[in-house]
Formats: C-alpha cells, sequence, structure tokens
C-alpha cells in the first residue's frame, strides 16, 4: 500500500495554467510560483467581485481523538465527488503550519486519495504566506522594543507589552523568555513570549482583512502595550502598518492549487480552531464562490470550536452563510467519546459506539441550532465492521439526518459520490438560515457564556481575576461590541480534555480575555490551551527525510 507522499509524488499534475482555465481564470490573471502553483491576480478578485455566488459547503466535525479523523481528507474527497457527478466545484482549504507537520500530526493535505498537491510544497514553504505573516508580527515586535530602546517617547511601560513574537513550529522553551540580555546596546531587558504563528493576530488579520486597504487599518490597529499612565498603544503609534503591509502585499492573494484528481482548490491562511478562529481567508472563500456553483470549506477541530467560529465570526463578519454542514464522523473517535482507550479503538465495541454517539448528538444540535441543515459523513476505516456502522446509521434516522460512508481515502472522488449527492439534495430540500449563537452588542459576560452554554453545554461559567481584568479593559477601550474568539481544547465539548462524549452542566473556566483590535474580536482563554505548542516525545520530524535526490519522504 502506498503512502501519502508515494501517492502524491505519482500523481498526474496538470500545469496550473490549466487548472485555472478550468474556472475561466486567464494566465494573466496568474503569478506563478513553478509549474503547479499560483497566486490569483488583485485584478481577477476585484473583476468578480458582483458576480453571483455559489453554494457554500462548511465540512466540520466531531471532538477528534488525537490523532485527527480525516476532516480534510473528506473535504478534498467531497470537491472531488462533487466533479464526479458534474457540479463545477471549488475547494477552499487552509494552510497547513509547520508545527503540526513536524509535531504529533504529519502533513495536512487530505491522505490516501484525496489529497491537495503539490503535497511537499504545500507542507512545507508553499508560496511563503506563512513566513511572510511571520515576518510581519516580529517586525511589529522588532520595532516595539526599538521604540523603547531609542528614548520611549511614547514612554510604553515594558510590563505590558501585548503583542507577542512568533514562529511556526511548535517550541516550548520559547513560551517564556527574557530578552535585551547583554548589556545596553542590546536593548532593554524585559519579560517576552512567542506563540506559533497560526495564533497570531496577524494570521486572523489576513484571514479576515478584505483588501489591502482593509489590511493596513487592520494592522494599525493592533493593540501592542499601554503607555505609564495606562493608555492604549496601537501598531500605527509606531508607524508600523506601512511596512508591515509591504511584507504581506502577496501574502494577501489566495493560493491556487489541485487535487489529486485536478480539481481547482483555493488553498489561503492557516489560523488553529482551538486558538484562533480555524478559516481560511475570507477572501479565498468569497472568490471560490463567485467561480463555482458549490465552494467546499472546512474549520477546525470539532463543530463546538471551527463551525461555531466559522458562523460567528467569519460568516457574521464577511457576509456570507453557509448553505449546508458536513459533519465527519468515524467510528473511532465515536469509540473514543464512549470511553475506549486509544489502543483499542480498533476493536468492535457497538456498545460504547453508542456511548460516544452522544457527542454527534451535540454538534448535530449545534449545527442546526445556528439554522443550517446538516449531513453526516462517516470517514470509513479498514477496522470498521458492519455491526459499527449500522448503529451509526440507525441513530441518524433517528436524528432525521442524512448519513453517507465516505471512503474517498481509499477511492478518491468516486468513494464520495453518495455523499456530493446528499448533499446536493440537501441544499436543494432545506434552504439554509443562518443565524448565530450571539448578539455582539450583548456585554461580554453574556456572549461568552453563551457560547459556554448553548454550544459546549456548560451549566456555569467562572471568569477568574485576570479575565474579570480583561474584560474591563476592553470595557474601557470600547472593544465590547465585537465576536468572542474561544480558545479552548480541541478533545472534549469542555475546557477539561479528558471530559469525552458529551459533557453536562459543567463549569467552564475563563482564565483570561485579550482584545485583538486588528482581527476585530476578544479571545476567552479556558483551560490549559497553549498558544505555543510543544513537540511530541517522538515528533513525526525524526520520520521526515530528505535523500540525495532530493527525495522527500516521512512527511505523511
Amino acid at each position: 500500500m502506498l503512502s501519502d507522499i508515494e501517492i502524491a509524488v505519482n500523481a498526474k499534475m496538470e500545469p496550473i495554467t490549466d487548472i485555472a482555465a478550468k474556472l475561466g481564470i486567464s494566465a494573466d490573471d496568474l503569478e506563478p510560483y513553478g509549474h503547479y502553483k499560483a497566486k490569483i491576480s488583485e485584478a481577477l478578485i476585484k473583476r468578480t467581485a458582483n458576480d453571483p455566488d455559489g453554494k457554500l459547503i462548511l465540512v466540520t466535525a466531531i471532538n477528534p481523538t488525537p490523532a485527527g479523523e480525516g476532516k480534510t481528507t473528506v473535504s478534498v474527497g467531497l470537491s472531488q465527488a462533487m466533479a464526479k457527478i458534474g457540479k463545477k466545484c471549488v475547494l477552499a482549504l487552509r494552510e497547513p503550519s509547520l508545527g503540526p507537520v513536524f509535531g504529533i500530526k504529519g502533513g495536512a493535505a487530505g491522505g490516501g486519495y484525496s489529497q491537495v498537491v503539490p503535497m511537499e510544497d504545500i507542507n512545507l514553504h508553499f508560496t511563503g504566506d506563512m513566513h511572510a505573516i511571520t515576518a510581519a508580527n516580529n517586525l511589529l515586535c522588532a520595532m516595539l522594543d526599538n521604540h523603547i530602546q531609542q528614548g520611549n517617547t511614547l514612554r510604553i511601560d515594558a510590563r505590558r507589552i501585548m503583542i507577542d513574537r512568533c514562529l511556526d513550529m511548535n517550541d516550548r522553551a520559547l513560551r517564556n523568555a527574557v530578552i535585551g540580555l547583554g548589556g545596553k546596546v542590546n536593548g532593554v531587558p524585559r519579560e517576552d513570549h512567542f506563540r506559533i504563528t497560526v495564533a497570531s493576530e496577524v494570521m486572523a488579520i489576513l484571514c479576515l482583512s478584505a483588501d489591502l486597504a482593509d489590511l493596513k487599518k487592520r494592522l494599525g490597529s493592533i493593540l501592542v502595550a499601554y503607555d505609564i499612565d495606562g493608555e492604549p498603544i496601537y501598531a500605527s503609534d509606531l508607524k508600523a502598518q506601512g511596512a508591515m503591509t509591504a511584507l504581506l502585499r502577496d501574502a494577501l492573494k489566495p493560493n491556487l492549487v489541485q487535487t489529486l484528481e485536478n480539481g481547482p482548490v483555493l488553498m489561503h491562511g492557516g489560523p488553529f480552531a482551538n486558538i484562533a478562529h480555524g478559516c481560511n481567508s475570507l477572501r479565498a472563500t468569497k472568490l471560490a464562490l463567485k467561480l463555482a456553483d458549490y465552494v467546499v470549506t472546512e474549520a477546525g477541530f470539532g463543530a463546538d470550536l471551527g463551525a461555531e467560529k466559522f458562523c460567528d465570526i467569519k460568516c457574521r463578519l464577511g457576509g456570507i452563510s453557509p448553505d449546508c454542514a458536513v459533519i465527519v464522523a468515524t467510528i473511532r473517535a465515536l469509540k473514543y467519546n464512549g470511553g475506549v482507550a486509544k489502543s483499542e479503538l480498533q476493536q468492535e465495541n457497538v456498545e460504547a459506539l453508542k456511548e460516544g454517539l452522544a457527542n454527534l448528538r451535540t454538534h448535530i444540535e449545534n449545527i442546526r441550532s445556528f439554522g443550517v441543515p446538516a449531513v453526516v459523513a462517516i470517514n470509513r476505516f479498514g477496522t470498521d465492521t458492519d455491526a459499527e456502522i449500522a448503529a451509526v446509521r440507525s441513530f441518524c434516522d433517528e436524528m432525521q439526518v442524512p448519513v453517507s460512508l465516505t471512503e474517498v481515502f481509499a477511492k478518491g472522488g468516486e468513494g464520495g459520490k453518495d455523499l456530493a449527492l446528499k448533499v446536493v439534495q440537501t441544499i436543494a430540500d432545506k434552504p439554509s438560515d443562518l443565524h448565530y449563537a450571539y448578539d455582539t452588542a450583548s456585554p461580554i459576560r453574556e456572549k461568552i457564556a453563551a457560547i459556554a452554554k448553548s454550544i459546549y453545554r456548560a451549566g456555569a461559567v467562572v471568569f477568574t481575576a485576570q479575565a474579570e481584568k480583561g474584560i474591563a479593559e476592553a470595557e474601557r477601550l470600547g472593544f465590547t461590541d465585537t465576536p468572542i474568539c474561544m480558545a479552548k481544547t480541541q478533545y472534549s465539548l469542555s475546557d477539561d480534555p479528558n471530559k469525552l462524549g458529551a459533557p453536562k452542566d459543567f463549569t467552564l473556566t475563563v482564565r483570561d480575555v485579550r482584545i485583538s483590535a486588528g482581527a476585530g474580536f476578544l479571545v476567552a482563554y479556558t483551560g490549559d490551551i497553549m498558544i505555543m505548542p510543544g513537540l511530541p516525545k517522538v515528533p513525526s520530524a525524526e520520520k521526515i527525510d530528505c535523500d540525495e535526490n532530493g527525495m522527500i519522504s516521512g512527511l505523511f
């Protein structure tokens, strides 16, 4: 059996100009990065702005196991299946982060015969977007520290710096650091922190900006520090937004690549859903809607995280709405949520599966609460038994939700045709009527409580003293009429990764609330969520190699 990277390497890719031509995009509207990837021109984005929109399909999931459950694979397979049934479809995905690639997850461009290619490029440097975001963020940090060094005319309080440096790599040693050591010429000593690039505010800004002017305005609005009187200092006070925009000019343009079956993919932006808003760029999604009759996109992790933020943040700020949501479930994840140990997930256990179905029930109910019709996709694994599959089908019948057994990993688009047909039928039969989990005009505590109680099923919400301080500061500065971006574990509906299944009436603890003024939302931190992950005991990087001919192995 071929590995994912072997399948990708053996794929017959088409020139990116041919992929673009399928969407009516001429070579003049491409900025090629080699033969198989390209940036889309600003001219095309502006020219298609008033064209009618296609139908938007959101792919989300139940709470995963630590190994992941193939949501991207299903997204890719569904887009390929749409082409198989004669539909003009574009796939809109996030870009992978190097952190998971070299950490616990490995590559993030799908798997098996449902992948996006060129897989090695996408999972490594791609078109340089991640590096540009890292550079822009760290330029702002460098300008901040330089200002303090060069006389500090803004009277910045070095104890109240709000911006972190970033790196697109899991490196726990950089979570907390002291900089400026070594004497006067090396800067002013202070405590500093790193976060992973995909959790940076600059990443969120790139993914929510409408155009270059909006990007520059948002970058200038980043809250970087406070002065010694407690008044806010923004990036615009440091005159940093212009140079940052210059670094991000090309990164703002969506990337065009292809699936293994030569379907078009717009891959752009990559915020995590457990510590950021978890969706690809708004620009890429909006452009895809102009170019195709159907657009398949995904939001990170379970529907309690990615799908909630997709609706409450991305759709609200972007004026878009999903026509259908696909909830990806796996037999192994359902058994895991039913209490089966990870080492025993390959063994049949219908009773534990039925216990874990409570998790799927919650996600179906949540998607319906947004006014969006749902379809359940069972991402089939070789260890799934007929009895287990029958139990999920029976449950979905009781819930009156369409269900499809997908085999896109093994069969590509052919293995997702049933899912594609059910999604198209659902869109035709059940019009979507998007509404949100909360009103942004509500008080901050009420918005957080609305998410915690209606989406997570918490019984109560507790705010630490630090969180209360953050809320008071947001209220003082006028950042109250904004969405909420929850930072929470992906493994549970609660803030405790050990509470599997469908916990209810638990207490959710909000330990901090931070202002992301440029992104346009507040971030509420819960549990022990880390904004700079660490590598596992045996990182994926140990298995990745490159031979003397440049052939990469072990990437996925």
